[in-house]
């Protein structure tokens, strides 16, 4: 295989996943007003956090909205990893998933470019939340916009490879709406999302060790300190590993002749 058919295959299902994004207009919908809305009635809940900011002054009040915005940029990078591999499972179901699995070309690199054709996706949805989010005074600095853009794309790597493992444990695409609700919610909610982990530490120490294991939380952080112009190392390391992870457990249960899908009979 040369690189020219490489690229060409990456090119198709990424625009495969561009067409299926823009025809659903639901999806498309769901993804700004969601957590444009917990930004609307967060923001105007609770005014005011007190903490160490990553903005000048470090000591400082800052206001709610301020500080949730990066974590609302996360969720709807986990709700499009969720929903993207929802069309793995509905994708299986239809037969169509094998005709892909079964090209010439590495499972990994597929698992991949589906996973690349996603991220492009949430990326998108992501600048747009910002762009609305203006208007509720969400104003980071210019070179926060660009300087954000890697770690959007691994915090989003990352959340759609969770996407990948848990769609090759379900067979049926009801079920894997329920399990999606499962794992979004606690992931959202035991996170320094909504509140910062100082907080979490005061009321529960037990609560905050599950936010420190819990990946989506270093997965906000790192977009959070990158949206200010700030690099987070150890967010960006944790992200990382567990990307690996989830990429090779994705990888093994997709493998027909060994992982998950072999114990359910193919990936049909």
């Amino acid at each position: 295989m040369t690189l020219v058919q490489y690229l060409r295959c990456l090119g198709g299902i990424v625009r495969r996943e561009a067409l299926r994004w823009l025809h659903q207009r639901s999806r498309f919908i769901s993804a700004l007003v969601r957590p444009l809305v917990w930004l609307a009635i967060f923001g105007a809940g609770f005014r005011f956090v007190l903490g160490v900011s990553i903005i000048p002054p470090y000591e400082t009040y800052i206001p709610y909205e301020v500080y949730i915005a990066p974590g609302l940029v996360a969720m709807i990078q986990l709700f499009n990893g969720m929903q993207s591999s929802l069309s793995m499972v509905y994708d299986r179901e239809m037969g169509s998933m094998k005709t892909l699995m079964v090209s010439p070309f590495p499972r990994w690199f597929l698992l991949g470019s589906k996973l690349l054709a996603g991220v492009a996706v949430s990326v998108v949805q992501a600048y747009m939340f910002l762009a609305i989010a203006w208007f509720w005074e969400i104003e980071p600095p210019l070179r926060g916009y660009l300087a954000v853009l890697p770690a959007l794309i691994l915090a989003g790597l990352m959340l759609g490879a969770l996407g990948l493992v848990l769609s090759s444990f379900v067979r049926q695409l009801e079920n894997f709406a329920g399990v999606m609700n499962f794992v979004i919610f606690p992931m959202f909610f035991a996170s320094s999302a909504l509140y910062p982990l100082w907080r979490v530490k005061e009321s529960s120490l037990t609560l905050y060790w599950v936010c420190q294991a819990n990946p989506f939380t270093h997965a906000t952080e790192l977009i959070r300190f990158a949206l200010y112009g700030r690099f987070n190392p150890p967010a960006a390391a944790i992200v990382f590993g567990w990307l690996l992870l989830l990429m090779s457990l994705a990888v093994y249960g997709y493998d027909p002749g060994r992982g998950l899908m072999a114990r359910r009979g193919g990936a049909e």
